[in-house]
């Protein structure tokens, strides 16, 4: 299967998934996150905003917060993604492909060991990782690459093992449920 059926065959399965089961998952995922060493040993998040049926990820993010943790998410500019720190969540609007971000054009993140939270389409055990398309993640990673990075995500797009790019940047951990 090619990447773009995959994310044709994965895209199918999260928009079967009601809005309960993306919350009780995103529920089970925020615990196995929050207990996590990558997370326990974080100053700073570069979180994201779901979009469509992606993981919810503000009660992870709020819970950053509240546990005195910096907590940055992308907005782009063009082809180019930078993390904005953020300290209200709520203060959003839809930007690149509707996908929500900051409003703010600032302060642009600068932790150069945030651990990095990765959505993506389909991932492996290996961390592999195929995304949206857009290649911002990677082209962040290359430019920054000594940050930690986790992904979440749901079992079904979790497989074996996924054929990937030279350019294509693995996760560090994979979590899912």
């Amino acid at each position: 299967m090619d990447k773009k059926e995959l994310r044709r065959s994965i895209r199918e399965r999260k928009r079967a998934m009601t809005e309960e089961e993306i919350v009780s998952r995103s529920k089970a995922l925020g615990k196995q996150f929050l207990a996590s060493e990558a997370y326990k040993n974080s100053k700073t998040i570069y979180g994201y905003l779901p979009y469509n049926q992606e993981v919810r990820t503000v009660p992870m993010l709020e819970q950053a917060l509240k546990d005195g943790k910096r907590v940055a998410v992308p907005k782009c500019y063009g082809d180019e993604m930078k993390f904005i720190f953020m300290e209200d969540l709520s203060k959003v609007e839809k930007g690149y492909a509707g996908i929500p971000e900051p409003i703010a054009d600032g302060p642009v993140a600068d932790d150069p060991t945030a651990l990095v939270l990765m959505p993506g389409m389909a991932f492996d055990p290996q961390g592999h990782r195929i995304g949206y398309g857009g290649g911002f993640y990677d082209k962040f990673l290359a430019a920054e690459p000594d940050h930690p990075t986790l992904a979440l995500c749901y079992e079904f797009q979790l497989l074996p093992h996924l054929e990937t790019e030279e350019h294509d940047i693995p996760v560090d951990h994979v979590i899912w449920a």
